[in-house]
């Protein structure tokens, strides 16, 4: 696997993401809560650029203990990026969807050294493999 260097940690807003090309492709690195995640910028669903989307606080609904609904809220804790071609939201710390776990953004090893953001880049084979759509049995490219 061949390793890039994508910048200084200390340069990455928190919240905050950089979307970067190499070659023939774009990854996008996230940082959250001094965490660092990586993945290809490509929508399992198109292949729409769905780490270039918005990123908002995951809507949650509040629960009372007797099951009744106190509303929606913005979750605290959970943060998920929105691929502005479709609208399908990934969780930026996993890179699933939320309503289907078999949607999920090809994730990268990101790594710190130093200061310095090191993204391990798939190897062609990788990268070019077919996905599965979400909503069928049948490969995309």
């Amino acid at each position: 696997m061949r390793e890039v260097n994508v910048g200084p940690a200390s340069q990455f807003a928190d919240p905050g993401r950089r979307v970067i090309a190499f070659e023939r492709l774009e990854i996008a690195v996230f940082k959250l809560d001094r965490e660092f995640f990586a993945y290809l910028n490509l929508c399992p669903h198109m292949g729409g650029p769905a780490c270039q989307g918005k990123m908002i606080a995951k809507v949650e609904e509040t629960i009372t203990e007797d099951r009744a609904s106190r509303g929606m809220q913005f979750s605290k804790t959970k943060m998920h990026v929105v691929c502005p071609w479709h609208g399908y939201e990934f969780d930026v710390r996993t890179g699933v969807h939320p309503g289907n776990p078999r949607a999920r953004l090809r994730k990268l090893a990101v790594r710190v050294s130093g200061d310095d953001v090191i993204v391990g880049l798939p190897e062609s084979a990788e990268r070019d493999k077919p996905q599965l759509d979400p909503t069928s049995s049948r490969p995309t490219h």
